[in-house]
């Protein structure tokens, strides 16, 4: 999958072939990425801190320079064409560099300009309306709070239409009510066919919003899947039996089952791989009517994509490969 020629699909709106970036010290921050996202999907980037994901989407929005590879969005190259690129693309950084004497109105205003859109206040009051910053338009921005320079960063972002919207960290230090007015403006926008990319390190933020996800470790993108498809393969579901009488050890005949006894004896855990289907419960529950040990309550519960992620970024036996490398 390295080679970087390979054409992009044709429902592909971003496309990165085979990018690396090294910083002047040497440091890799990316290795070898290829990523293709869906024109009107919403992506979820997760990765550890420090795993490439910011460096990731400022060489897609033509920031910083790519080491090696290219990126193409919504067809343009985003080095050689980066005026039309950079067009199609919104930003909401983590960042809030927003200490400005204008007005909401005027900042939002300015940014549609720098993108060369002809002025459009109709549709300016449309998104400041949109996210609660309709009554505020006329403050000068540094007199706002922090969650309302926020609303401001994503109006900007929003200000000249992009195609693509990328959300760095969005819900990081935000209150809870503008996550959920952004969710709900996000969603719109996907409805309207934009696309969204996230970074984030709330994952039930992903679990919740995204179409597809994929895991970046050590600026290599280890795993792009659709999120229902994720869930299905590296997901555990775990059956938990309570006991009518408390058990010290396993009958030996139990031996072949994946069995664990919990709380002091009083409960069996039994993991299986939600790939395998519910097939060996049948089986278990026989075997354990056989071995006379009753239960009084059963109950079953699946891997959150939280756990999941943990495991992938945790893989020990990925880190001893790559020691060996």
């Amino acid at each position: 999958m390295h080679s970087s020629h390979s054409a992009p699909p044709s429902d592909a709106i971003v496309s990165v072939r085979g990018v690396s970036k090294i910083y002047a010290g040497g440091f890799q921050a990316l290795k070898h990425v290829n990523l293709d996202i869906r024109r009107g999907e919403i992506f979820a980037l997760l990765g550890p801190n420090g795993a490439g994901k910011t460096t990731l989407i400022s060489l897609i929005c033509g920031m910083t320079n790519a080491t090696e590879g290219t990126v193409i969005a919504d067809g343009h190259n985003i080095v050689s064409d980066y005026r039309a690129a950079r067009a199609t693309i919104g930003l909401v950084p983590q960042e809030l560099h927003t200490d400005s004497f204008e007005t909401v109105w005027a900042t939002v205003n300015f940014s549609r300009g720098l993108f060369g859109k002809a002025p459009n206040p109709t549709y300016i009051e449309k998104i400041l309306k949109s996210l609660s910053l309709w009554d505020k338009k006329d403050n000068k921005i540094m007199t706002l709070s922090g969650g309302m320079k926020r609303r401001v960063l994503i109006a900007k972002a929003l200000s000249h239409e992009p195609k693509i919207l990328f959300l760095d960290e969005p819900s990081a230090g935000v209150d809870v009510e503008l996550r959920h007015d952004m969710w709900r403006l996000v969603r719109e926008l996907r409805d309207a066919g934009t696309t969204i990319i996230l970074t984030t390190h709330y994952i039930e933020e992903a679990e919740d919003m995204a179409d597809r996800i994929g895991v970046i470790r050590k600026g290599e993108l280890i795993l792009v899947e659709d999120k229902d498809v994720l869930m299905r393969k590296l997901g555990k579901k775990q059956l938990t039996l309570t006991l009518q009488q408390p058990m010290a050890t396993l009958p030996a005949g139990l031996a072949a089952w994946p069995l664990e006894i919990t709380n002091e004896g009083n409960a069996l855990v039994y993991t299986f791989d939600t790939q395998k289907e519910d097939t060996g419960i049948a089986a278990l529950l026989r075997a354990l009517a056989e071995h006379g040990i009753d239960f009084k309550d059963l109950h079953s519960s699946e891997s959150s994509l939280e756990e999941i992620f943990v495991s992938l970024v945790n893989d020990k036996s990925r880190d001893q490969k790559e020691a060996q490398s």
